[in-house]
């Protein structure tokens, strides 16, 4: 028992450190590539190191699997690789972390809208705080006033919309297969179209061979592809085995902490508003989160 839990908060603090840099990896990369490059180097990246996982699974795949697959490697990789870059073209990493925090948000919002999943009403209160605080962030200015929207931010949040889709689609279509299997096999299935966009559709090629920086730009993006997108999901896969759903979304408030602490380092500055809408994000998220676990603890 005592083993267990050093490994579940070993596991805990792992993803949170993983997940939580991945927006200033995304940084890193966007200061030599395009948003376009950036995203499909980092399911690219993701896919090679997956293919020894993934090649063997998919023989023994129905073509129903297959297809399903395909959709979730589009809805939870693929375009929220490409939204996330764009919207940190014009968002800071810190402020993005934050804001990745709304998936829960939008994993009860799909699932009650179109799964009929019980909606408590008390969870009203969560998602409205967490409206606030992205309309906020939307609004905030460098200067610390507020201004227009922040268009870029629309991208973040239409890229959670998307992992709250995805995840709504693997629990009612395909809870017949495991975590592992689902990640590698969709985005081995979405990887060439990563591959087809990148060497046909941008100047990646000249790029890597004669912008200053490259290299050094391509192991921050292929970092966050392996470790963020395929060893980490098997981290958490695991962390969801040995412990309680309650734990397991403690990773949801120590995402954004290690996020805008990577903000800071790299000298980033959160203005008043931006804290003001951080704040009522985390806390729609935290009341949200705590109102589906009374929930789940009444059935």
């Amino acid at each position: 028992m005592k083993n267990t839990k050093v490994l579940a908060w070993t596991i805990l603090i792992i993803l949170a450190l993983v997940w939580g840099s991945s927006f200033i990896l995304i940084k890193r990369g966007l200061a030599v590539y395009s948003a376009g490059e950036v995203g499909a180097l980092r399911i690219l990246a993701a896919c090679i190191f997956l293919l020894p996982i993934s090649v063997p699974k998919l023989k023994k795949l129905s073509k129903r699997h297959i297809k399903l697959l395909f959709g979730i490697g589009l809805l939870g990789s693929f375009i929220p690789a490409f939204l996330f870059a764009l919207g940190q073209t014009r968002l800071d990493s810190g402020v993005t972390g934050v804001m990745n925090g709304l998936t829960p948000i939008f994993v009860l919002i799909v699932g009650a809208l179109f799964f009929k999943q019980k909606f408590e009403k008390s969870m009203y209160l969560g998602i409205f705080m967490a409206f606030l605080g992205t309309v906020v962030l939307l609004t905030a200015s460098g200067d610390g006033g507020f201004s227009g929207f922040n268009l870029y931010a629309i991208f973040i949040v239409l890229a959670t919309m998307c992992y709250g889709m995805n995840l709504n689609f693997i629990k009612y279509y395909l809870a017949d297969l495991n975590a592992v299997v689902i990640t590698g096999v969709s985005i081995l299935l979405v990887g060439p179209l990563a591959a087809g966009y990148l060497f046909i559709g941008t100047d990646f090629t000249d790029k890597i061979s004669n912008a200053p920086g490259a290299w050094d730009a391509l192991g921050y993006i292929s970092l966050l592809g392996v470790m963020s997108t395929s060893i980490a999901l098997i981290l958490f896969n695991r962390l969801v085995q040995i412990t309680t759903p309650i734990f397991t979304s403690m990773v949801t408030y120590l995402i954004p902490i290690v996020a805008m602490a990577w903000g800071l380092f790299d000298g980033e500055i959160l203005t008043a508003g931006q804290l003001g809408g951080i704040g009522a994000i985390l806390l729609g998220v935290f009341i949200t989160n705590r109102k589906k676990k009374a929930s789940s603890a009444g059935k």
